[in-house]
């Protein structure tokens, strides 16, 4: 259920007061854990998490006027659910196209005692209680974003594409992916995404949200190439 909202403030003021508070409480969660070389802003109809074009210039393959998008938060008609792209990042042989990260975050989940009811990348709840908030919390800081950029152009070139929709780009003589290094270390420019952050850009539309990489098949990501980002102190209460 897409929302033609232009920021994240009118997207949550739309939803009934239960789906509000639920909502707000899992994007404090990732709001408080998550690299924060990436942006929140509305993108395919929801709240959305990206790394803007000012990190990454390519932006989503799939339609470049996109910035790379992460992970999504979203209020749908019998359910919410949080689309976690980053953990099907760099398939590693395992089960059904798996990473290390998705298994651990399955029997991390699973040892809570919360039923984990998952599809691909997709997590879906009815209420806040169903969501394990530590566990989901330790998914994003694990996950930094020159990690997920490695991942990412490295499942890209196995599949024969790239960023940039030529032949897969080479790595550094130190296997450290330029991209991956801008998405670390390179400042964000001013209005340099074209998804909608905050209360400053205008809304953006599209049929679908977008696929995980997790059907492209590529090695494990490699080792993240900067230090995660401070945690931020708030963390929302279950």
């Amino acid at each position: 259920m897409q929302s033609k909202a232009s920021s994240v403030e009118q997207y949550l003021k739309a939803l009934d007061p239960d789906r509000r508070a639920a909502i707000s409480a899992v994007r404090d969660v990732v709001n408080a854990n998550i690299d924060r070389a990436f942006e929140e802003g509305m993108q395919y109809g929801m709240i959305g998490w990206y790394l803007p074009h000012s990190r990454y210039p390519a932006g989503y393959h799939c339609d470049p006027k996109q910035p790379l998008p992460f992970a999504g938060l979203a209020s749908q008609k019998q359910h919410m659910s949080i689309y976690l792209m980053g953990l099907y990042v760099g398939p590693d042989g395992g089960p059904k196209g798996q990473t290390e990260l998705s298994r651990w975050f399955q029997s991390a989940w699973e040892r809570t005692g919360r039923k984990l009811d998952m599809g691909k990348a997709c997590v879906r709840f009815k209420k806040l209680d169903d969501v394990a908030l530590d566990v989901l919390a330790q998914a994003f800081r694990r996950l930094t974003a020159a990690k997920y950029v490695e991942g990412y152009e490295a499942a890209l070139a196995l599949s024969g594409k790239s960023p940039n929709g030529k032949s897969p780009r080479g790595k550094s003589p130190r296997g450290k992916s330029p991209s991956a290094k801008r998405a670390a270390k390179a400042p964000a420019k001013p209005g340099g995404s074209s998804a909608t952050s905050v209360a400053k850009r205008p809304a953006q539309s599209s049929a679908t949200p977008p696929k995980p990489v997790a059907k492209l098949r590529a090695q494990p990501a490699a080792k993240a190439l900067a230090k995660p980002a401070p945690r931020r102190k708030a963390a929302a209460k279950r």
